[in-house]
């Protein structure tokens, strides 16, 4: 039976299980399949091989795009200066990728003219919300294609696919893993990870050492940041790639960056997930201590509400809504002031700050110390706490009956003695 012809198709390409089976399955469809691959900072050597494996597997056209500058300074950045981190645990390694992945797809339809794009994901993941909400806010015309979803394949069935089309993937099933990783992380679910009472085996990392095999001594780094981002390690000037790689190693060798945590997804289920974010996690609480010098109380109060709404934001695939735009213009106007140098103690899973420094703190030691020197006006404390105190002293005196105190109510239930 003759396919009937449908056009160009832009294809989100890892190289992994799933989008490796969708090039055939989509060419069955009837379209085009071009595949495109972007560099975000995965962790293979394998970049240049994913062009003719995209080939081999039946596209008729594959690209691969080096994304990472405009990763870090787009999303990475921004979700830095908001200190982001999904339900207090989470740094949004992969789903900050996920604009970045619809922004490709979208420009590369309109470059190639093609009827539609795609990705691999399953009906059970946040990603597949992220990227069709996002490729809808970048091109509402678009038609967003999701093959294994649709086609309702298990992994052990799409294993099965890809072996009976002789497509070569790295998920087996003595190898069950999912993994997406990039700079900011890396993320690994499926096989024995799914039981939360199952322990991670050592297999499944590959950016961290196990924090009691790290070294006996402490690594001391400074970290200095201007408007909010880092740009050098220990006085050195770095560029924002080199600047992560560095943080990657160094964390990641002192066991820092390990999160096994059962997250809520968009979808409405829980999720136990494992990620390995040693740069992400070091760097933003370099970042947030930082923050607590050179921003004042209300600012950092403000800010703190609104970085669990960012985070929500990126988690949910609203990069590119409305509310994310005047979130990311707050964010910036708050980090013209973050500028200084920290110092951070890497040891044996632990990233701690012990040191920070910066020509923009609002921090005064004249005012805050106990000792000589001391510019603070204590007499002042006097009419401050009158003032302070005044709005709950009226309340009382016109609510006399409420003026029992508690520890009379005590004595009164229990009798003297018990006391």
């Amino acid at each position: 039976m003759t396919v009937e012809k449908k056009g160009k198709l832009i294809l989100a390409y890892s190289g992994g299980l799933d989008t490796s089976v969708a090039i055939p399955w989509l060419k069955d469809q009837g379209y085009d399949v071009i595949a495109l691959t972007m560099h975000v900072g995965q962790q293979s050597d394998e970049m240049d091989e994913i062009r003719e494996k995209a080939i081999k597997a039946g596209a008729v056209k594959a690209y691969v795009v080096d994304l990472r500058e405009a990763f870090v300074d787009t999303f990475v950045w921004p979700a830095l200066k908001s200190n982001a981190v999904y339900q207090g645990v989470y740094p949004l390694n992969s789903a900050l990728s996920r604009p970045m992945i619809a922004q490709a797809l979208i420009w590369c339809a309109e470059k190639e003219g093609a009827v539609a794009v795609a990705h691999g994901c399953t009906g059970k993941g946040q990603d597949q919300v992220r990227i069709e909400v996002c490729c809808n806010a970048l091109n509402p015309d678009i038609e967003v294609l999701a093959p294994v979803r649709d086609w309702q394949f298990t992994r052990e069935e799409e294993m099965d696919y890809a072996e009976a089309h002789n497509i070569s993937v790295p998920t087996t099933r003595q190898n069950p893993y999912s993994i997406d990783d990039n700079l900011w992380g890396r993320s690994i679910e499926c096989g024995v990870l799914e039981d939360p009472w199952n322990k991670p085996p050592k297999g499944a990392y590959a950016l961290t050492v196990d924090p009691k095999d790290a070294p006996d001594e402490e690594v001391t780094i400074e970290i200095t940041f201007e408007a909010g981002i880092p740009v050098a390690i220990n006085g050195k000037k770095m560029d924002s790639l080199e600047l992560i790689e560095f943080m990657n190693k160094a964390a990641g060798q002192a066991g820092v960056g390990r999160i096994d945590m059962v997250e809520d997804r968009l979808v409405g289920f829980k999720s136990r997930e494992v990620y390995e974010c040693p740069a992400a996690v070091a760097l933003i609480e370099a970042h947030r201590k930082l923050e607590t010098i050179t921003l004042s109380k209300d600012v950092l109060k403000t800010k703190k509400e609104l970085e669990v709404r960012f985070a929500e934001m990126a988690y949910e695939g609203y990069w590119f809504s409305p509310l994310m735009e005047a979130t990311q213009a707050f964010m910036d106007a708050t980090q013209k002031s973050v500028n200084g140098t920290v110092r951070m103690i890497l040891y044996k899973g632990n990233a701690t700050v012990n040191g920070m420094k910066s020509d923009t703190s609002v921090y005064s030691k004249e005012l805050a110390t106990y000792s000589a020197g001391d510019i603070f006006d204590q007499a002042a404390a006097v009419g401050f706490i009158k003032i302070w105190g005044m709005p709950i002293k009226t309340w009382r005196q016109v609510h006399k009956d409420k003026n029992v105190n508690p520890i009379e109510k005590l004595i009164i239930a229990k009798g003297e003695g018990a006391l």
